[in-house]
């Protein structure tokens, strides 16, 4: 589908690219000729992953602790990146996500998913993006967002308004950076199946198992679909595409928008049930503190 090449001599950070739909797309843009940094939390899954990747592809791979609600630690490092050459590409993959209903949120709840998805989200963009103003460098930012930016969902609320919000961004920078020559996107994806869990998926009480029947294309995503759209807009062959988040749900949120409305039938025992399970998708899991 894509040159061999066509990525060749980028350099490209992923946040949150040690697991799930991040370690994917960073796969796909080191078999694509880019040079990839992977940042994240946990050190240990970083290492193992661009381990992995590195044995895989052959790319050029490093691994960086970060904490992206940490503005002094994402100034850091990508300072650091800085010293091998400036970035070329960003892709602001982490997040953190946890089902509640809202009532229950306390303030720290709330700040436990806003301050990684708003704020740290934020955060890395512009500490990227200051540099490449600053240099006359041209660069693309890519964010992972979800179908909730356009349809709220209920009982992910910190989410969905933090995510509405970096589609915000999203759109307002790729008119005040787009003169500097830098484009902003995102995707919104629907459920994707990835390393035996899944990734922004509505689940069923029973089994925590995928519905399809509302999915016009009646089956969960590839995650090589999503990481190939990720690469087409990161490369230089859509310089022209700029603001935009492209759905890929399978029509999914044009039928039945993926949220989690499906637990608006759910009684007080059953909340205190799934307070205690891990439903929620792989690479958006947090500590459920409500």
């Amino acid at each position: 589908m894509f040159e061999a090449n066509l990525l060749e001599g980028k350099r490209i950070l992923v946040t949150g690219g040690g697991t799930g739909l991040g370690k994917s797309m960073a796969r796909r843009v080191l078999e694509l000729g880019a040079e990839v940094a992977i940042a994240g939390r946990r050190k240990a899954v970083l290492d193992e992953a661009a381990e992995e990747l590195i044995k895989d592809t052959g790319g050029k791979v490093k691994a960086y602790e970060l904490d992206i609600r940490v503005p002094d630690q994402i100034e850091a490092v990508v300072e650091q990146l800085w010293r091998d050459g400036p970035l070329d590409g960003l892709v602001n993959n982490a997040a953190g996500n946890f089902i509640s209903r809202t009532e229950d949120l306390s303030p720290r709840g709330f700040d436990a998913v806003a301050n990684i998805v708003l704020h740290g989200t934020f955060y890395v963009t512009n500490a990227i993006g200051k540099r490449w103003i600053a240099s006359g460098h041209e660069g693309t930012v890519l964010s992972i967002l979800a179908t909730w930016v356009w349809t709220g969902s209920p009982f992910v609320t910190p989410s969905s308004m933090s995510k509405a919000g970096i589609a915000a961004m999203t759109k307002g920078l790729a008119v005040e950076w787009g003169p500097r020559g830098i484009r902003l996107n995102a995707i919104a994806p629907g459920p994707f199946r990835v390393e035996n869990s899944v990734a922004r998926g509505s689940w069923s009480m029973a089994g925590g198992t995928l519905a399809t029947d509302k999915i016009p294309m009646r089956r969960n995503g590839d995650r090589t679909e999503l990481a190939d759209l990720a690469v087409f807009l990161l490369s230089d062959r859509c310089a022209y595409i700029n603001g935009a988040v492209i759905a890929i749900d399978g029509g999914q949120w044009l039928n039945n928008p993926g949220t989690y409305a499906r637990y608006s039938n759910l009684n007080d025992e059953d909340w205190k049930r799934l307070r205690t399970q891990s439903l929620q998708p792989s690479r958006e899991r947090t500590t459920p503190t409500a």
